[in-house]
């Protein structure tokens, strides 16, 4: 309590965004779709509809698209064929769909018939529709609500920030004031002090990680698929995630040379990942040049590991690839520290 700027950083920021998007539900824009294997790709239908800006075509093996179905990664899974029968519409068009994705087949399905209805008027004013749309068969799936994205985001963004910035301030604080040059004075291990301080930070961190998670599964129903078992991997998780994002702030204090001068820098570091990190939208949403980049960003595999846990049912362990490039990238960002960091 201290700490005002801790406190609107690691949780007031992250609670109104959850309440905000909490409140709003629904889903996105971006449709995300797959055809089935024996689907005919060479006609006029295909390629207009994959030419929709929000339309993003998923290719996978059968399982994986039947999986994504069920828990509402994918909206549907088309299937265009040539009719058998000359007096017919040209091509049938049928469609899965899941009960998680009930919120964007109307989307998709309006696509649909938009599609066919310009492809008739301006390719074939005086023939009969080009093409018949059948009932979908819809499967049972679990619903993936925005908050189950929104969370994960959040929780990322409170770490990153209490990491940064916390670190950042109070080591430059202490340098500043001669407290630490007088600590390293004392008989005391000098990593006992660095590791004081950030025990101090990640127990505070910790606890306001777990209430923004008790916070949305008792008020927006947010989805921790195994219960607590779930909630102790996530926290596992984000222990691992404190640790590595607060090399950032000990190699912002060790080059900083005064307070004015953290925050642009802090600000550097944190406002790509929070905006390309998958925070507040789909790494897909954004241009094809662009995802790359977020990609390499370590907030972005924090963000998925999470949503994994969290909604997915994979344990921590399953999630080696995440953590993985995190750990390399705390490798590389403690060498920086270690080479940057000064006692005055």
């Amino acid at each position: 309590m201290r700490s005002p700027t801790a406190i609107v950083f690691s949780f007031v920021f992250p609670f109104i965004f959850i309440l905000v998007f909490g409140f709003i539900g629904g889903g996105g824009p971006i449709v995300r779709i797959a055809f089935s294997g024996k689907s005919d790709t060479t006609n006029v239908f295909y390629s207009t509809l994959k030419s929709i800006s929000n339309i993003r075509i998923v290719q996978k093996d059968s399982v994986e698209l039947e999986e994504d179905l069920r828990k509402g990664r994918i909206t549907a899974i088309l299937d265009i064929t040539k009719s058998k029968d000359s007096s017919s519409p040209a091509y049938n068009i049928r469609y899965h769909t899941s009960t998680a994705a009930v919120d964007r087949i109307q989307i998709l399905r309006s696509m649909l018939t938009s599609i066919m209805y310009t492809i008739d008027k301006t390719r074939f004013p005086n023939a009969p529709s080009m093409a018949k749309m059948e009932a979908p068969v819809v499967v049972q799936g679990r619903p993936y609500r925005t908050i189950d994205f929104i969370l994960p985001g959040q929780l990322g963004f409170s770490l990153l920030s209490a990491a940064v910035f916390g670190i950042a301030f109070a080591f430059f604080n202490l340098k500043q004031t001669l407290v630490l040059k007088r600590f390293y004075a004392t008989p005391i291990n000098r990593l006992n002090i660095v590791l004081g301080e950030v025990a101090a930070r990640t127990i505070f961190q910790l606890a306001v990680t777990a209430l923004i998670l008790v916070i949305g599964v008792f008020f927006f129903k947010y989805t921790l698929i195994n219960g607590f078992v779930t909630f102790l991997e996530i926290m596992l998780l984000s222990f691992i995630a404190l640790i590595i994002f607060m090399a950032f702030g000990f190699i912002i204090s060790g080059r900083a040379k005064s307070d004015n001068s953290i925050p642009p820098v802090a600000n550097l570091i944190t406002l790509p990942q929070f905006l390309l990190g998958g925070t507040f939208f789909a790494v897909e949403a954004f241009p094809t040049w662009l995802q790359p980049i977020s990609k390499v960003l370590p907030l972005t595999h924090l963000n998925t590991a999470m949503r994994d846990i969290a909604f997915e049912g994979a344990h921590i362990w399953d999630e080696w690839r995440e953590l993985g490039i995190l750990a390399i990238w705390g490798v590389g960002l403690y060498i920086l520290a270690v080479k940057s960091f000064k006692w005055e």
